[in-house]
């Protein structure tokens, strides 16, 4: 089994041992960093020597970076995991020859501002072109606008009817239906760029965004169909068709080469939790796997409190007495948490190498309830083990914990790929249908929903977008 530079055994913990390692598990590096900050202004029974020590093996360090002992080549080629201090994370490190070639450094992903107006050179005045700096840079994440086109003008020092050119214009530009006012604006510039009369349902569709947005948001179908005299049946469909063919946010679509940050997705981590790398000294050797301590010096009970409490009087000693209890808890706790990880990261990475080092096609479909067995301990651990954490691959990516358990992934990745090679438009039958062939076996609407998820557009809305572009 992989190797880890604290090889505990997992003792039968107490219930309050049990409930505090729990709560501590589940959160982030940061989350556990200010908890940490908390506990040491709250209880004077607990100390952080700020002198760097390693984690793992408690010994000094004397320059930023792992541990060199808990680092050290081992043979075979299982994972080398050790924790590191929490400042040893090097996102921007100068490269050697031992390091990765550099055209395998990943690309930083274009910055959406920069994306439209290169599409915008085209089309925009010499004199519009501060107009649609400002409005693109203040747009929120949903690329949505902050201002009113009034504030706009005026903060912009131009007037009124050239703002609302520079929208329109931005608005027609990958992502479709960027600084509108909000999602039924967005979805009705969309929706007018697949074209009138191009599917049935898609004047309903409109009357539907234009007339009834909020009811159609509280799903309240009947009351819809009664009010535009068609049938439920008919409200349904349109709704499908908003649903599988537009994004009421368009920033978060999938645009250019990759997609916007945004919470929750894998670029919006600065700092990860965990970092695997390939080994310096030997780039075909078992991989490296750095799990990040909450702090950057080392949390212990202080031995003067300790003696402290032996002059105390009854009075104090009491009070004494629940601080060192509090603090031997807190510190076991943190150690049991450092143990969970170093454990279920050897597991993931000895059984995952194909996805880290290849790409998502190679992810292997795994479960909680399949690592947690293999483990020792409850599937729940895992779940808040996996919660809430990034990890920094050897590209450089960072990526959320939990796709290393998201059986999708592959097959999205590989209907992303079709996408980007496909010399026209390809519906989702025929991405099915190729899949199909290749022996995944996948329905048309698990393809939607997959092409969705990927913020992905449709078919239609990917044609008009290339004839607008074209035009």
């Amino acid at each position: 089994m992989f190797r880890q530079t604290q090889d505990q055994s997992l003792r039968p913990l107490t219930t309050a041992h049990l409930a505090q390692t729990m709560s501590l598990l589940v959160l982030s590096n940061q989350e556990l960093h200010d908890r940490v900050i908390t506990e040491l202004s709250s209880n004077p029974a607990l100390e952080l020597l700020e002198e760097r020590i390693c984690p793992g093996c408690h010994k000094p360090l004397s320059s930023a970076g792992p541990c060199p002992v808990c680092s050290r080549q081992v043979e075979g080629e299982e994972p080398i995991v050790f924790l590191s201090p929490r400042d040893s994370y090097r996102p921007s490190r100068k490269r050697t020859l031992d390091d990765q070639p550099l055209e395998q450094e990943p690309a930083a992903p274009e910055d959406l501002s920069i994306y439209v107006m290169r599409q915008l050179a085209a089309d925009l005045k010499q004199e519009d072109r501060h107009i649609a700096v400002y409005i693109l840079a203040s747009l929120d994440e949903d690329g949505f606008l902050t201002s009113p086109p009034p504030y706009i003008a005026q903060a912009t020092r131009s007037n009124l009817p050239q703002v609302m050119r520079v929208i329109d214009l931005i608005s027609k530009t990958d992502p479709v239906g960027l600084a509108t006012e909000g999602p039924r604006q967005t979805l009705l510039v969309q929706l007018d760029l697949l074209g009138e009369g191009e599917e049935p349902q898609c004047e309903l569709a409109r009357r539907l965004l234009r007339e009834s947005f909020a009811e159609l948001g509280r799903k309240e179908y009947d009351k819809i169909a009664h009010n535009f005299e068609v049938s439920p049946a008919a409200v349904r469909e349109a709704t499908t068709f908003i649903h599988d063919n537009l994004n009421p946010y368009p920033a978060r679509a999938y645009w250019g080469s990759g997609r916007q940050p945004q919470s929750g997705d894998s670029n919006v981590y600065h700092t990860p939790d965990v970092m695997i790398s390939r080994n310096p000294s030997n780039e075909d050797g078992p991989l490296m796997v750095e799990i990040f301590s909450s702090i950057s010096g080392w949390l212990r009970v202080n031995p003067l409190f300790r003696q402290a409490m032996m002059e105390a009087d009854v009075e104090q000693s009491d009070e004494w007495t629940e601080h060192l209890e509090k603090a031997n808890l807190f510190v076991k706790c943190i150690q049991q948490r450092n143990n969970t990880m170093q454990r279920l990261m050897g597991l993931l990475v000895s059984q995952q190498s194909g996805f880290i080092l290849e790409g998502a096609r190679y992810l292997i479909p795994m479960t909680r309830a399949q690592i947690a067995g293999e483990i020792g301990v409850h599937e729940s651990t895992i779940s808040r083990a996996v919660a809430n954490k990034s990890v920094a691959m050897p590209n450089g990516r960072i990526i959320p914990l939990a796709k290393f358990f998201d059986r999708s992934l592959s097959v999205r990745d590989r209907i992303k790929e079709i996408i980007e090679n496909e010399t026209k438009p390809l519906t989702d039958d025929e991405i099915a249908s190729l899949l199909h062939e290749e022996g995944i076996k996948i329905a048309r609407r698990t393809v939607a929903k997959y092409r969705a998820v990927e913020s992905i557009l449709p078919a239609r809305l990917r044609g008009a977008r290339n004839l607008s572009q074209a035009a």
